[in-house]
């Protein structure tokens, strides 16, 4: 990490009720956090993580099809309700994921990559809202909740995927050791958060439960009991 990268990160660490980690020789150094914060000065909220080793530096390989493309993701799994954000109300968990999956293209309002298509940036690290719930036919017991487009409550950039997923085109910041995102997000002082590390997969056969987390890299409290908490900025 460059140390205008490293300053910055301890500032906004040193602002919140972060949470720390030790180094886990077992977990890729690409997804194995040792700190996470979140700050907010009450429109804006700036999440932040930090890992051991390059931030984006591992990304799933292209198999040509999205039926059981993989996902990598660094998640912050919130204690906001879904509303905040345009779901349903009392839905699920939200959280802000960081995700890059070459295979398909869920940001179809950007074209984050600046070639004149939006319709080909799946691979680029790229951000979205989601509700995740509990299924124990996904791997690690979570999947981004099964929604029906058109009956259930979405946000207005919500891609029209079966699925609780938003996509309204913030970016992303990877650099160093560093994963950075600052969202619109109103109402977020004192919510609780935690961050992670996982593996998503889209289901082989094109159903329900359509995008399961198949695996965790690592969790920063060990066991997402929540333990940071988004402050104000001073």
């Amino acid at each position: 990490m460059s140390s205008a990268a490293l300053l910055t990160f301890t500032a906004a660490a040193a602002t919140a009720h972060d949470i720390t980690a030790k180094a886990d020789d077992k977990v890729d150094p690409a997804f194995d956090i040792t700190k996470a914060a979140a700050t907010t000065d009450g429109r804006l909220a700036e999440f932040a993580m930090e890992v051991t080793g390059e931030a984006g530096s591992m990304k799933p390989k292209a198999t040509g099809k999205l039926t059981g493309a993989k996902v990598e993701a660094y998640v912050w799994p919130t204690k906001l309700d879904p509303e905040t954000v345009g779901f349903g109300k009392g839905t699920g968990i939200l959280a802000l994921a960081i995700t890059a999956h070459p295979d398909f293209d869920d940001t179809p309002l950007f074209d984050e990559n600046n070639d004149g298509d939006p319709a080909n940036d799946g691979a680029g690290w790229h951000s979205h809202w989601v509700v995740l719930g509990e299924d124990k036919a996904c791997g690690a017991g979570l999947k981004v909740k099964d929604v029906s487009p058109g009956q259930d409550v979405l946000p207005a950039t919500a891609p029209g995927l079966p699925i609780a997923l938003d996509s309204p085109g913030m970016s992303a910041l990877l650099k160093g050791s560093t994963v950075r995102i600052t969202v619109p997000l109103k109402g977020a002082e004192n919510a609780k958060f935690d961050a992670v590390t996982a593996e998503l997969q889209v289901n082989g056969e094109g159903k329900a439960p359509l995008l399961c987390v198949t695996g965790v890299h690592k969790i920063a409290s060990g066991k997402l009991t929540f333990p940071g908490t988004i402050t104000l900025k001073k």
